[in-house]
């Protein structure tokens, strides 16, 4: 571990009261701390640089706001220009526990894992003691990020707490990535893009008096249109751009024959209705069974893309390609 240099990125916004409570507690098996002042209100980036003797401590500052995203974005640069080999990221709200940072780098730094991301629902005395509305918030935005993001073997999507190889944030179009709440889940999204491998941290969940910024009943509705996108962008560009295979006809074919035989059953019974007349067994067979084939089929393609989640580590191929 002493042979990779550890950095960690602070986004600071509103977390004024907690964000030295939280760079004093990183251990010392990181090496670099920068602390990205996002336009806080609070001008935290001053407060930290005026009462922080930390000598790992960088405060870059935001001249506007640009959200979360952006801020860590700005901390994997110059992280990566400083010369860093894994880039962890910490809220500055005191909710994620530095001590854990060295579970969260061991698989990166192992070659077992490209980035790494806490998972809150792993123990279910964590889950039982979330607020209900935060429970039914994440678990409806983990399965629309399994479908969006290919990464069916990851839960608690929304969790900042992050660690990522500097080689696969050299790779990442980091100017397309959303730049504020979505952040995280766009993340994974362009992360299989690259067929990255992505493994779940569990860890506790750890709520205190701060103010989460972050409202489930908003962003349910506000990441659906985005998750649509990205999931449409992943199959276009894993199964036909890239490469094709026998569920790169699955899925389309399956949607075609479930649409036609939803569409003919729906204007059969209205006829039916209108008319008073009773339908043939064929027509019901007609609707039927294109609907039962389109399901088959469309589940056939999500069998596949279960099986295909990314297994072997970018940065090793990378590095096992210089060698050679």
């Amino acid at each position: 571990m002493k042979d990779t240099l550890i950095a960690v990125v602070i986004p600071s916004y509103k977390v004024k009261n907690h964000v030295l409570d939280v760079i004093s507690a990183m251990g010392p098996e990181v090496d670099r701390i920068y602390v990205v002042d996002d336009a806080c209100p609070e001008g935290s980036g001053d407060f930290v640089e005026k009462n922080c003797g930390d000598p790992r401590v960088t405060v870059i500052k935001h001249g506007v706001n640009q959200g979360v995203g952006a801020a860590v974005m700005t901390g994997y640069l110059a992280a990566v220009q400083d010369g860093m080999d894994i880039m962890v990221k910490v809220d500055g709200d005191g909710q994620m526990d530095p001590a854990l940072i060295s579970l969260f780098i061991s698989p990166i730094i192992a070659g077992e894992a490209d980035y790494t991301k806490g998972n809150r629902f792993f123990d279910l005395e964590n889950v039982l003691a979330m607020p209900a509305l935060r429970l039914f918030g994440n678990a409806v935005l983990s399965f629309m990020t399994k479908l969006s993001s290919g990464y069916w073997n990851l839960f608690d999507p929304t969790n900042g707490f992050t660690a990522i190889h500097a080689e696969v944030v050299r790779y990442l179009p980091l100017k397309k990535i959303s730049k504020r709440y979505f952040f995280e889940t766009d993340m994974l999204f362009r992360l299989n893009i690259l067929r990255a491998v992505v493994v779940d941290i569990p860890m506790a969940a750890k709520y205190g008096n701060e103010v989460s910024n972050l409202k489930i009943k908003k962003i349910v509705t506000e990441f659906l249109i985005k998750h649509l996108v990205n999931f449409v962008k992943r199959i276009f560009y894993n199964y036909y751009l890239r490469d094709m295979s026998l569920a790169s006809i699955e899925l389309p074919v399956g949607v075609i024959m479930m649409i036609f035989g939803m569409v003919f059953g729906a204007y059969n019974w209205v006829q039916s209705i209108s008319f008073g007349l009773p339908s043939t067994s064929g027509t019901v067979m007609l609707s039927a069974m294109p609907v039962i084939i389109g399901i088959q089929l469309i589940l056939a393609f999500l069998g596949y893309d279960i099986a295909t989640v990314p297994t072997r580590p970018l940065h090793q191929r990378k590095i096992n390609g210089s060698k050679k």
